[in-house]
C-alpha cells in the first residue's frame, strides 16, 4: 500500500500533538483547495484528492462510507457516472474502488447508423 499523501513527516513525531493536528488539518486544508474533482452523491460532494484508472481517494474524516452511484464532476462538467465500494483506509484518506467507470457522453446516442455516403445524384422524372 503507498503512503498517504497527507501523511506526516518523520521529523513531526517530535513535536507535540497539537501542532501535529495543526499541520494535517494544514495539509488537508491545502490539498481540498487544489482538488478540482468531486463526487457527487445526492446533495453531498465531496472533494476527490487523488484520481486514478482504478478509483479515488477522499479525506477520511470528511467522508461517509460511500458505495454505489456516484457522480465525478471537475467543476461543473459532468465527467463520469461511476458504481464505487469502500476499499481501504489509507492514513487520512479513505480509497474507493471503481466496479464500473462509464464517461458521460455530451450528445444522445442515436439508434441508427450513421453513414456519410450520399447519392450521387437523382434522376429526372422525363
Amino acid at each position: 500500500m503507498q503512503p498517504s499523501a497527507l501523511s506526516e513527516d518523520p521529523v513531526s513525531e517530535y513535536l507535540p500533538k497539537e501542532i501535529r493536528d495543526q499541520l494535517a488539518a494544514a495539509r488537508r486544508h491545502v490539498k481540498r483547495k487544489q482538488a478540482t474533482r468531486a463526487v457527487h452523491v445526492g446533495d453531498e460532494a465531496f472533494a476527490i484528492l487523488e484520481m486514478t484508472s482504478d478509483g479515488f481517494a477522499l479525506i477520511a474524516d470528511e467522508a461517509p462510507r460511500l458505495r454505489g452511484l456516484v457522480d465525478i464532476y471537475e467543476g461543473a462538467q459532468h465527467l463520469y457516472q461511476a458504481l464505487i465500494i469502500a476499499s481501504a483506509e489509507d492514513g487520512d484518506l479513505i480509497r474507493y474502488d471503481f466496479k464500473r467507470n462509464t464517461a458521460t457522453a455530451r450528445t444522445a446516442p442515436v439508434d441508427f447508423v450513421q453513414s456519410d455516403t450520399r447519392p450521387a445524384g437523382l434522376l429526372s422524372k422525363g
